[in-house]
Parts: structure tokens; sequence; C-alpha cells
């Protein structure tokens, strides 16, 4: 099973390091790594550049936001399966994708998804908040539920036919995408029960106010640009959805 990660980065010289090395410590499987640099003036680009051939696929040109430069590695991308992992996190340990490919050799499956854990910017070992997904279940979503995508893993395929990230939707284009793959196109999905990415807190969805709003706003913009009839409550739901996570320490 053959596999391409893909990370987008800007101005993370302090931490772009730790990501790249968690992707290529991954035991047991053939891996395509791919860093789409948005022209980063920090010396981002020297730390990228000490990995050489390592990386399979740099880019680093101008971009208009992170889906625009997650867009243009998923063009980039050669093998059969595709994630994501951002600039700030890092794969949770040396076997991720080799359990997700394990679940991913099954014809039957389209795609998979794992935890999540938050962790503190400065002190790696200290968790913040741990999102435990839960075994799949479609109709999950109208009662404001999606897995972390992060721990999501597609097969090419999906994206080759179903398209890339709506940029238009600024900070809700992830759970558009997951509402478009998993709910109008109906993709079988498997869970994979256990922390699959180490996430540095923040995240541009939950830096302020005003982005939670519009995030509020897009997500229900989501559904109806699948044609589907968005969940009654939504904007309560799905941010209520997240308060386990807090307790899950």
């Amino acid at each position: 099973m053959k596999i391409s990660i893909i990370t987008a980065v800007y101005n993370r010289h302090e931490t772009i390091g730790d990501a790249l090395r968690s992707v290529l410590a991954q035991k047991g499987v053939d891996l395509e790594t791919i860093v789409v640099d948005r022209d980063s003036t920090d010396g981002t680009s020297d730390v990228i550049s000490q990995f050489g051939d390592q990386v399979s696929c740099s880019i680093r040109e101008p971009d208009t936001g992170i889906y625009n430069a997650l867009n243009k590695g998923l063009r980039a991308a050669t093998r059969d399966v595709i994630g994501f992992l951002h600039a700030d996190d890092w794969l949770a340990d040396e076997n991720v994708l080799a359990d997700v490919t394990r679940l991913m050799a099954d014809p039957n499956v389209d795609g998979v998804y794992a935890d999540l854990e938050y962790v503190d910017a400065n002190d790696r070992d200290r968790v913040h908040r741990r999102w435990v997904s839960g075994v799949y279940d479609v109709r999950k979503f109208r009662r404001g539920w999606m897995p972390p995508h992060p721990t999501v893993y597609l097969r090419r395929e999906f994206y080759d036919q179903f398209g890339l990230f709506n940029e238009d939707l600024r900070t809700a284009a992830d759970y558009e995408l997951l509402v478009r793959m998993m709910v109008r196109h109906k993709a079988k999905i498997a869970y994979l029960p256990r922390v699959t990415v180490k996430m540095r807190v923040g995240g541009a969805s939950n830096a302020s106010l005003t982005n939670r709003l519009n995030a509020n706003r897009d997500d229900r913009q989501a559904w109806l640009i699948n044609g589907l009839k968005p969940p009654i409550g939504l904007r309560f739901t799905k941010p209520l959805r997240k308060l386990p996570q807090f307790l899950r320490r």
C-alpha cells in the first residue's frame, strides 16, 4: 500500500522539523512526502532542505491560504492513499501509517480516521484535550459529529472523482470535504481506535470568536452546496460535541 502525506507550511521553522521527522520515521510503508511552503521568510525552507531527497516533492511558492496549499499537494500526490499532517503537529509514533495501511488494504474500505490529542505548545507531554472519535456511523454527522480531519486518510481516487478542498469556505473547507466524501458520496470508512496525531493547541477555526462564528456559518453552507439539508441546530450540536474532549486528559 502506497501513501502520500501532505504538509502545508508557512513560517514554522521551529516545528516543521518535528512534523517531517515523525513522517520519515514511519515503518513498513511505501511513503511519499509532499511539502508545500508558502514562501516562508523565517528559515522554514532551510529546515526543509536539510531533509534532502527524503522529501519526495517540495513546492515553494505563494498561495492564497492553507486549503489552496493543500490542493497543490493533492494535485502533486501520486500514491494510492492520501493523508495530511499540519506543520505544527506530528504523528504519534512510528507505526501510525502501518496501522492505517493495514485497514486500507481492505478493498471495501475507502478511508480511515482515528483519534487525536491536543498538546501544550511548550510541553509535548501535557495533553489539553483528547478527541476520541468513536465507531463510524454516517448518521452521526446529523448530530454534530465529525472525525478529526488530521487523522483522515482517503483513497486518491476519491479526490480525483469528487474534487479537492473548496477554497471559498475558509475554515470549514475540511468539514465540507468530509461531508461531501462521507455523507454525499457515501465513502466506506473504517475507524482506527488509537491516537495517530499530536496537535499543538491552536488552529485557524478556533483562533478567535470571529473565526468560530464564521466557521459555524460555513458549516451550514457545507451541507447546502452538496445538495443536503443542514442538520437542525448544527451551530450548537457541533461545538457541544467537543465538550467531552476536555474531560479526557
